[in-house]
């Protein structure tokens, strides 16, 4: 993987690159933390590609997984004392880990941009409305070159075309998954779906 070169110039937060990147990998088993330096490599591209800020978007995916491997009873004190949707809490890391990662964001790395911090909030399963920065890394962390599940080709190739389309189509196939799987679905799921499935259909009438 091509390394990437990029000084982050303190608009953001007073770390440096090389120190974020030094304490995520102590969070995280050696593949996740490759993962996340694939999402930032994608999110650098799609940045460029879209017109989105380069660095946040790099700060944002770098960040996005910071809470994936912590104690889920530790995740849940977080939810509980800082006023997150309680109802998270017994759908496991998968669900609060992007919440609970906006709020190391913020206050370990001192991140208080809200396009960043919605961004590593809304990265699993979307928001209602979504700024660029968000999209940017909820389509990089689902197309990152090394996912290989049977459909990302084709999220590729609408992300080539549009943002929306592929974001659309990542909401759209989590939602068939986790029926084809039986698994409860996070209510907060329902919402964004119900959100973007009336935008396309409202767009083609």
């Amino acid at each position: 993987m091509t390394k990437t070169e990029l000084a982050y110039t303190g608009i953001y937060t007073d770390w440096t690159r090389e120190a974020i990147l030094a304490e995520v990998e102590k969070q995280m088993k050696p593949s996740r933390f490759q993962h996340v330096l694939r999402v930032e490599a994608c999110s650098i591209q799609l940045a460029e590609k879209y017109g989105a800020a380069v660095e946040a978007c790099s700060l944002a995916a770098l960040l996005h997984d910071f809470s994936k491997e912590h104690d889920p009873e530790s995740m849940k004190a977080i939810v509980l004392s800082e006023g997150m949707d309680s109802e998270m809490t017994g759908y496991g890391s998968e669900i609060m880990h992007g919440p609970v990662g906006a709020y190391y964001a913020k206050t370990l790395f001192g991140i208080t941009d809200e396009a960043i911090l919605g961004a590593i909030r809304q990265h699993t399963i979307g928001g209602e409305t979504m700024t660029l920065i968000g999209k940017v890394l909820f389509i990089a962390d689902y197309i990152e070159s090394g996912r290989a599940f049977k459909g990302v080709d084709e999220a590729r190739r609408l992300a080539e075309d549009s943002l929306d389309e592929a974001a659309y189509f990542k909401i759209e196939k989590t939602i068939i998954h986790l029926v084809k799987k039986e698994l409860p679905i996070y209510p907060g799921t329902i919402y964004v779906y119900n959100s973007w499935i009336q935008r396309k259909v409202g767009k083609s009438e």
